[in-house]
């Protein structure tokens, strides 16, 4: 059986120190996200991820990357991109223009990522902008499904341009609670009904062009009592059968205050990881905790390796060939040769 290495983990600085090389070359480890501390320049950070993929080519490296305030890397010829709610704003004045724009933008994106070694972007936010949630406020394009999905599907058309995949954010909807589930446990108490009707509107249209979904840390009380990233119900019933998505499913940060309350009950990084596996989960993110010495990184993945040897999780083949098929497989135009191109420059000229 092939290994399925379901781990996302983070790093702690600009290049790789011992605990990082030896927790990359883990066989549960399946990628790398990167944040703004692990930049310092496009030279930096392209050695950084040349030096990953020589621990193993197999490794995905990641990057919350979105445009707006959720940007990485902003310095040394990085673009910076709008927030998604721009766009949202040009469909009212023009909305064929609008899906134009959403494409250059996820090119340039895309792109810009790829000539620096990086694979992949947690992008686009799919949340409607109900006006109620500061944590995704405007990095949500419209209040209107519709939009939402049309705009997506630009943007998405462009990562693909560039080579990269997308991944929806955050099913079924985190748009309508107004609590951090980075601080708390939002809960939203609507019916299944409305939110199929709308939050969930565009990972049902969208289906067919999403590789990958992560859910939100939300709690649907009338749905399931777990949260979303924990809940069968939502994971393998409603977006694997009912919506019949077929791509990658990653947890939210396994950090975050909503991800280890399961069951009314706090619960250690491993369980929590296992929790979102046997829910329906393909990855799972566990995010700025290699800082401080890396304990959660280390009881993550010698906990997971723990109860992989007990055989109370397997690993699915499944799971492990949707995380390979996020990996680029077209070579990146190289940073140089991108500032001439005719095609990003093009897409330079139409992102708002």
């Amino acid at each position: 059986m092939t290994q399925h290495a379901p781990v996302i983990l983070d790093i702690e600085g600009l290049d790789l120190n011992a605990a990082d090389r030896r927790r990359l070359a883990h066989p549960l480890t399946g990628g790398v996200i990167l944040f703004g501390r692990n930049w310092q320049s496009r030279d930096q950070v392209s050695a950084l991820c040349a030096d990953i993929k020589s621990i193993r080519a197999d490794l995905l490296i990641c990057v919350d990357h979105e445009g707006g305030r959720v940007q990485r890397f902003r310095t040394d010829g990085f673009t910076h991109l709008p927030p998604m709610r721009r766009l949202g704003e040009l469909w009212m004045e023009d909305a064929m223009r609008a899906t134009n724009a959403a494409t250059a933008c996820g090119y340039v994106l895309g792109a810009e990522l790829r000539a620096c070694g990086v694979d992949f972007s947690f992008a686009p936010v799919l949340d409607l902008d109900w006006g109620r949630s500061e944590v995704i406020g405007d990095r949500a394009f419209h209040s209107d499904p519709r939009v939402v999905a049309l705009l997506a599907k630009g943007l998405m058309h462009g990562l693909l341009q560039a080579g990269v995949a997308n991944c929806g954010k955050h099913f079924p909807g985190h748009g309508h609670v107004a609590a951090d589930s980075h601080t708390e446990i939002p809960v939203d108490r609507r019916s299944l009904k409305a939110i199929l009707s709308a939050d969930m509107a565009p990972y049902d249209w969208l289906s067919t062009t999403l590789t990958s979904v992560m859910p939100a840390h939300v709690i649907y009380p009338k749905v399931d009592a777990r949260p979303a990233g924990f809940s069968a119900r939502w994971l393998t019933d409603i977006l694997r059968g009912r919506c019949k998505f077929q791509g990658a499913i990653f947890s939210d940060d396994l950090s975050m205050a909503g991800a280890r309350v399961i069951d009314g009950e706090v619960v250690s990084y491993g369980t929590a990881a296992v929790a979102a596996l046997d829910a329906g989960c393909d990855l799972v993110l566990l995010c700025n905790q290699s800082l401080d010495g890396g304990d959660g990184l280390d009881g993550l993945i010698g906990e997971m390796a723990a109860i992989q040897k007990a055989g109370k999780w397997k690993g699915s083949e499944a799971s492990e060939a949707r995380r390979l098929h996020l990996i680029p497989t077209a070579p990146p135009v190289a940073w140089d040769d991108l500032m001439t191109s005719p095609l990003y420059l093009a897409a330079l000229d139409l992102v708002p």
